[in-house]
């Protein structure tokens, strides 16, 4: 043993010894209502830790629990976490109990983090990729401490995760493999566990949460709210990207226009012949708009980040498609479906807030960092592949590649965002966010030299079949709509990347307009979405409630 492992070894045996006086003897038990005594037992001044908590589950119980400790005893920690999802999140920071980040994704919480490190009240060590964060996990960002969450567990700390096991085992094994202390919420403790999903050996302490983890239906889109523009976006998507590439191997962002396509596969799809050779092997959550596709026999098999709530049931009894153990539940893994959603798929679609002159894209805007989840791992030509496909070497020809392929990368976006601001700018604001935040490089989502495809309502330039950048913008401008930097367009450059194909409006694609009604929707409501899966899907309440109210809200497919 080396002097640095015995040192972090001695250090583990103290932190397990504070933590037995609180659980007793021989217990990995702790009482819920000593729960920030614990963690203040077994984290350090200046520890990093994590937070399991996704763009779904979080360890909610866990994280109040760490909010309400004593900053003069916990103190410049050093979070590790894949989403900033709630308040608590964002209190360590406020109470002066952490004070630097690392971190994939802030959706609700972007406006307040960038009021945090405006204030100096924390500082952000990189934006990562899902992926890129658990990499570092296992390297150079190891916890100290992990706080994650699982449904079920034993005496022993073994747990079971049912269908929701997504980041738990990599944050896991990075802490408990490097002298690190594991805490496990979870919703109950039982004598039998239904399949083990984290061994108990890995697991130090086990919290009984007074109510059960929080989890959002992240996933689920209700099919009122899609309009005709998405339709007709969807309908560019099938005869521009998935038919002539023949995409079978792919993965959706969480957008109305990729839900959209979802649900016309059945009806548009079917009609053009194209069940059984497009679309068939996807990576992706549970989507309730993706039943239809399922049922019509379109998908062959679909490998999860996660789950979502209200589809458990037909999940279950969809073992055929999905990755189901024998307990009968889904079995996901957020890591693994990164790595397949880089290397075995052909195609990424997703949305962004905004896109300059050149394809880059980013969420990242003024007053918000928000972060990118899984968008840029999967929206990246990973060139570490070395498999071929159809559709690989279809766009790496196009994109006058004779040694390799490309991964097809698509932006779907409309051409203003719900509240009218562009979507395309000649510069990103995430430039002028690296110099006020300290970044050494601006937080861009998707680089545009990985962008092969962009959609708007209005067309689809196929960036593949550019060859300088002057064509690349001139393709953007073209699709931009009424925007200022779509009017900033010549019509002799539009109409000459007309000619070579390179910008296409859905009159060359053969798309009347007027055909994109939302009758081509295979299901229309989430009424239809549970008619059309047997009744097996229940959806949450707050879809029912609201199936039919408001407008398209309209949110980035970083996700994932």
């Amino acid at each position: 043993m080396t002097a640095a492992s015995g040192k972090r070894a001695a250090n583990r045996s103290e932190r397990l010894a504070r933590a037995a006086a609180i659980c007793g003897a021989g217990s990995k038990i702790c009482p819920p209502q000593r729960t920030t005594e614990l963690l203040e037992a077994v984290i350090e001044p200046g520890d990093r830790v994590a937070i399991e908590g996704d763009n779904q589950k979080q360890a909610d119980f866990l994280a109040a629990s760490l909010a309400k400790a004593d900053p003069a005893r916990l103190h410049d920690l050093h979070m590790v976490q894949s989403v900033l999802a709630l308040s608590d999140h964002i209190a360590v920071f406020e109470r002066g109990i952490a004070n630097r980040l690392d971190f994939s994704f802030a959706g609700l919480q972007s406006r307040k983090l960038a009021e945090l490190v405006a204030s100096g009240s924390l500082k952000i060590g990189a934006i990562h990729t899902y992926l890129e964060l658990y990499a570092r996990m296992l390297v150079d960002l190891t916890p100290r401490a992990a706080l994650v969450v699982a449904d079920k567990a034993d005496r022993h700390g073994n747990l079971y995760t049912g269908p929701n096991t997504e980041d738990t085992p990599v944050i896991v094994e990075a802490t408990a493999f490097s002298g690190g202390v594991v805490v496990a919420q979870v919703n109950e403790i039982v004598d039998h566990l239904p399949r083990v999903d984290i061994p108990g050996g890995w697991v130090d302490v086990v919290v009984q949460s007074p109510t059960p983890y929080a989890i959002e239906p992240l996933f689920t889109r209700d099919p009122a709210k899609i309009r005709e523009d998405k339709i007709l976006m969807a309908m560019m998507a099938i005869a521009a990207v998935y038919e002539p590439y023949e995409i079978r191997r792919l993965n959706h962002g969480i957008g109305y226009a990729t839900a959209a396509i979802e649900l016309i596969l059945p009806t548009f799809g079917a009609a053009r012949g194209l069940k059984g050779k497009v679309a068939t092997n996807f990576v992706l959550n549970p989507h309730p708009t993706l039943i239809p596709a399922i049922e019509a026999g379109f998908v062959e098999g679909v490998y999860c980040f996660g789950s979502e709530l209200g589809m458990e049931r037909y999940v279950s009894q969809r073992a055929d498609i999905f990755p189901v153990g024998a307990d009968g539940n889904l079995r996901s893994n957020r890591a693994l479906a990164q790595v397949a959603g880089q290397y075995a798929c052909d195609l990424f679609v997703g949305a962004t807030l905004q896109i300059d002159a050149q394809g880059n894209s980013s969420t990242a805007t003024k007053g918000r960092i928000a972060g990118f989840g899984g968008a840029p791992n999967m929206g990246a030509d990973a060139r570490g592949r070395r498999h071929s496909s159809p559709a690989w070497l279809r766009a790496g020809q196009q994109a006058g590649d004779t040694t390799r392929g490309r991964k097809l990368v698509v932006q779907m976006v409309d051409t203003r965002q719900p509240d009218g601001t562009p979507s395309f700018v000649e510069r990103l604001d995430a430039v002028d966010l690296a110099a006020s935040a300290g970044f050494a490089v601006p937080p861009v989502m998707v680089y545009g030299d990985d962008v092969t495809h962009v959609i708007t309502e209005k067309g689809v330039a196929n960036l593949l079949l550019c060859r300088s950048l002057a064509e690349r913008e001139g393709a953007l401008r073209a699709i931009a709509g009424d925007t200022e930097f779509g009017q900033a367009q010549s019509p002799d450059m539009t109409r000459e990347l007309r000619a070579r194909g390179i910008v296409m409006l859905p009159s060359d694609l053969g798309i009347d307009v007027r055909d994109a009604r939302r009758e081509l929707l295979a299901a229309q409501t989430i009424d239809d979405l549970v008619t059309a899966s047997g009744g097996l899907y229940a959806p949450p309440a707050k879809f029912r409630k609201h199936a039919t109210a408001g407008a398209e809200a309209g949110k980035p497919g970083t996700a994932s």
